[in-house]
């Protein structure tokens, strides 16, 4: 450890969380929000009793979670502006930025596996409650939004913020993009003054830290509600 450079994180700590860590907990807010809204959607899509909203449903979950993130980044990024090009009519690839294609990657990406969740939380609530629902004179969008949803939230809080944090970790695959996430900010550190070791360390340290921080909150959440229940 005599080699080990601490100066060079201290130097570092302001763009490191002004600039890479900022963007990495906006990155996760905008997913994490756009992916439960989308993801809900997509549940109550894979349990309507119409196969044309089920299936294409179904088919899109199933694919999401069979191809690798990574995979995902990289088709957006350089395959859709072609895509959005040729069905405008205009010739050239459309401008999407580096910014707009993460958000919207990572909103299809996690909606995939929010809507499992959220499918889980939803069958979770006894269908007698929805019956109960239309006894009041409610339609079924009604009886989803005031009677079943709140409950399946209530239930799924838990592993929904679980897998919040997991998309917390997955949001430095940007980096791969050359966006200035953290882990983006000290790749370019430890590439500018050749301490490689001392970035990395303290990256995986950082993001270690908010892990077990953010799980701890969630496991104290989740006896919180199991009192409630």
């Amino acid at each position: 450890m005599g080699a080990f450079d601490f100066e060079v994180i201290e130097r570092s700590l302001r763009y490191l969380f002004f600039d890479g860590m900022a963007f990495t907990l906006k990155l996760t807010a905008m997913a994490a929000l756009g992916g439960i809204f989308f993801g809900t959607l997509l549940a109550m899509m894979r349990l309507s009793s119409h196969k044309w909203l089920s299936r294409p449903a179904t088919a899109y979950v199933n694919l999401m979670r069979s191809v690798p993130l990574l995979l995902v980044i990289f088709w957006f990024y350089f395959l859709v502006p072609f895509i959005g090009g040729w069905i405008t009519g205009s010739g050239r690839p459309i401008q999407v930025g580096g910014f707009a294609s993460s958000v919207i990657t990572f909103i299809m990406f996690e909606a995939a596996y929010y809507s499992e969740i959220m499918r889980a939380g939803i069958q979770s609530i006894p269908r007698g409650q929805v019956w109960a629902g239309y006894a009041l004179g409610l339609d079924y969008w009604q009886s989803m939004g005031n009677i079943v949803l709140p409950q399946a939230f209530r239930n799924m809080l838990p592993i929904l913020l679980t897998q919040t944090i997991i998309l917390f970790q997955d949001t430095s695959l940007v980096y791969v993009l050359s966006i200035t996430d953290f882990l983006g900010a000290a790749s370019k550190i430890a590439q500018r003054d050749g301490r490689l070791v001392e970035m990395y360390t303290f990256a995986a340290l950082v993001y270690f830290v908010v892990s077990i921080a953010l799980s701890y909150c969630v496991k104290r959440l989740q006896r919180r509600i199991a009192i409630v229940r």
